[in-house]
């Protein structure tokens, strides 16, 4: 990376500043006090049509103070962690806790909860990448995309390399800190003519540069994602078997995730509050996390409140084992937290696994969806719909592209009809999973 980064001096740094913080709130009269501290740099490049576009190196910082009057909480942030800043961020925060109301499930998480084995998870591999590497790299990849037939336009390519280096402590005197490395390279294209276009797109993310995919692989796929949308037809509306390609099924198990997070379960605006021991998925599927495992994309040895992370089973043989908890919404719900005060790390199923062409051939006839648009879920009720785009399915084999029409169901009810997973498995972001295959939603197209 072009500018220097020391991420060992950046740490140190960030914890002095951040003891700085505590020591200051307690003066001023906090009960208790926690800090958030990071730093991080990265360098972004995109080119299109052969061009380079954009250049960008950055470099972001900031510190939150939270203090606890009592039972009243106040926060604030700066972007500058100079001694001045830092004074003013404690002075704000105090002088807000004083007017905030009486919360009795506020404060820092209890003592014996920090964590005190923090192991080094291999997260900090740094790319000595300079502007003209990355800009060679991206237009590699756009070029190995372009040139293939049938791809008439391109929206471009893209590169970012980032180093971050974030800090937490509390007044337990819980001081933990990490470093890590994100690099990442992505291509869209456009197809056909007229109104036969289509575009899609593809990308590789990894900790290592050396992990990624080669950039000639991504802009290739990108391409033939992109032509095997083209002649594009609507469904007939009905009632049929889906297929969710492993990103679309990544994004079931998020809204699996989020319904049992602390958050909406205290507020009541999940449909899945009061349901622990309730079977939702077939009896073969399990699901956890794996917050500590080493080099993955969310790894992490404590949470966001200083807990010490630990694998949990949030879905065990089918039935719901465990809700997912940070230390407030433990306390709002007469529970324990799990140590997931920001989110759950490094998402796994455990399930038989079969090939695409065993789920395709499963099927039937049906359809696979590989996009969807839009939001599209009541989170209270469970109730899902949202614009998909995929390929009908008929008599086991991939027939034709389809587009412009809606999947609905309501997750409870999918979630039951799990009928099998794929061994398709994409290993690119936190949650991994591969395809699924649903016995049946409401398809409306023409």
């Amino acid at each position: 990376m072009s500018q220097a980064f020391n991420a060992e001096a950046q740490q140190s740094r960030l914890e002095e500043r951040a003891g700085m913080a505590l020591e200051l709130a307690k003066r001023l009269g906090a009960d208790a006090c926690e800090v958030g501290a990071s730093v991080d740099q990265g360098l972004g490049v995109s080119v299109r049509l052969g061009e380079t576009e954009t250049v960008e190196l950055s470099r972001d910082q900031g510190i939150a103070v939270t203090v606890y009057v009592g039972n009243r909480k106040g926060n604030a942030s700066s972007s500058d962690a100079g001694d001045a800043s830092i004074r003013a961020a404690v002075e704000k925060a105090i002088s807000i806790a004083r007017y905030t109301g009486e919360d009795p499930a506020s404060g820092l998480a209890d003592a014996e909860l920090m964590a005190t084995d923090l192991p080094d998870l291999d997260l900090h591999h740094p790319w000595a990448l300079s502007t003209d590497e990355a800009i060679e790299l991206a237009l590699r990849c756009e070029t190995a995309g372009r040139e293939q037939a049938g791809i008439t336009n391109s929206e471009g390519a893209s590169l970012s390399s980032s180093e971050v280096v974030t800090v937490y402590a509390n007044s337990h005197g819980f001081l933990g800190s990490k470093r890590g490395t994100r690099h990442s390279l992505s291509c869209l294209l456009i197809g056909g003519s007229g109104d036969g276009m289509q575009r899609d797109h593809d990308f590789t993310t990894a900790r290592r540069a050396g992990d990624l995919a080669s950039p000639e692989s991504v802009g290739i796929s990108a391409a033939e994602r992109t032509l095997r949308r083209l002649g594009g037809q609507r469904p007939k509306t009905g009632r049929l078997p889906v297929l969710l390609a492993p990103d679309m099924a990544r994004g079931l198990v998020g809204n699996l995730l989020n319904s049992i997070a602390g958050g909406a379960l205290y507020r009541e605006s999940s449909f899945l509050c009061d349901q622990l021991g309730e079977t939702l998925f077939p009896e073969w599927f399990s699901l956890g996390e794996h917050p500590r495992e080493i080099g993955g994309l969310a790894s992490a040895a404590f949470d966001g409140d200083g807990v010490a992370t630990r694998d949990n089973v949030f879905i065990d043989r089918g039935k719901l084992a465990s809700y997912m908890l940070a230390a407030y919404s433990a306390r709002r719900l007469g529970l324990q937290t799990t140590g997931n005060a920001g989110g759950a790390r490094n998402v796994r199923i455990q399930a038989p696994t079969a090939s695409l062409e065993d789920l395709m051939q499963q099927m039937g006839t049906g359809i696979m969806v590989t996009e969807m648009m839009g939001q599209g879920l009541n989170p209270v009720t469970g109730d899902y719909s949202r614009g998909a785009a995929g390929f009908w399915i008929e008599n086991g084999r991939i027939s034709h592209p389809v587009e412009e029409f809606t999947v609905a169901g309501n997750l409870r009810d999918m979630f039951a009809g799990l009928r099998g997973i794929g061994d398709d498995i994409d290993r690119r972001g936190s949650i991994q999973t591969g395809s699924w295959l649903l016995d049946s939603m409401t398809i409306a197209g023409q």
